[in-house]
């Protein structure tokens, strides 16, 4: 269970974290010309295709060599557009999945009259077994939760909020399964994993990767997150500057967690957030190969 903070150590984690993010945009801009240049208009649209094979003994032997794709944090309206959106659907359909999952923050701050636009972009993403998402803490500011899950199944996306469905494949069976924001929502981990075998396969979609600390003690094989956006400004032999509440502990790509190696990715996200720079921390589509071994 997700306990909510004092209000003023919100405001105190909130201000902290804003000020760490003006320091950021400081540092960048005190780059030399180019590379400040570099940083605020060609690395956040230069997409990295990140191609990750995870193998696991619980894989039904029908579905090995599954082809997941995850995106994340498109952060649209806020330098990412409908028209970004339906490239990056032709992008991933070129891929050939078999699953698409999102992992949140599909708009930056409201749907607004774009809506039918979003979800024409998402509708032309194509994949053999199904498409699916959970919704991110930016997803629910002024309460336009209900807006955004309508436009991400407008456009053929199932938007899993605490639950899971089944997926078959010449017999074989596994789980795909979603819990709400821990920001803004109420994950409920063991509701969402009400219905599920234990002795599955389960995949879970949480936009908030802290939350598998939470999951680590449940049946689920692989938690696929996004929210830090790898820090989004990454400085050599340093790391990350700032990342967000709910992603200081799992910031960037593969993790084995706990005695039976549960699996966590965190996807660096597509958009940017706060400010529109990136910097040693490319966008990133992510390509997994599920192996039965």
């Amino acid at each position: 269970m997700t306990t909510q903070a004092p209000e003023h150590t919100k405001k105190t984690s909130r201000r902290s974290f804003l000020m760490k993010a003006a320091l950021a945009l400081f540092g960048i801009a005190s780059l030399p010309p180019a590379a400040f240049a570099y940083a605020r208009y060609a690395e956040p649209i230069w997409l990295d295709i990140e191609r990750v094979t995870l193998t696991t003994k619980r894989l039904p032997a029908s579905l090995d060599g599954l082809k997941v794709v995850q995106f994340s944090d498109t952060h649209l309206g806020f330098n990412y557009d409908a028209e970004d959106l339906a490239r990056l659907a032709e992008t991933i359909n070129r891929l050939n999945p078999d699953v698409i999952c999102f992992t949140g923050d599909l708009v930056d701050y409201a749907v607004g009259s774009e809506g039918p636009a979003y979800a024409e972009a998402l509708g032309i993403m194509q994949a053999k077994l199904g498409k699916f998402a959970v919704l991110g803490n930016h997803d629910y500011f002024k309460g336009g939760d209900t807006a955004v899950a309508r436009t991400l199944a407008a456009g053929d996306f199932k938007v899993l909020r605490n639950q899971a469905v089944q997926l078959e494949q010449n017999g074989g069976r596994l789980w795909i399964a979603g819990v709400e924001d821990m920001w803004h929502g109420k994950p409920d981990i063991a509701k969402c994993l009400n219905a599920v075998n234990p002795d599955e396969y389960v995949l879970l979609l949480s936009h908030s990767p802290d939350y598998a600390d939470t999951v680590v003690d449940y049946p689920v094989d692989l938690q696929l997150s996004g929210h830090t956006h790898g820090g989004q400004v990454r400085i050599p032999f340093y790391g990350h500057v700032v990342v967000p509440k709910f992603g200081q502990k799992y910031i960037i790509g593969h993790y084995k967690i706990g005695s039976r190696n549960f699996q966590l990715y965190v996807n660096r996200g597509i958009g940017v957030s706060q400010h529109p720079v990136r910097f040693n921390c490319r966008p990133e589509l992510t390509v997994f190969t599920l192996k039965r071994g």
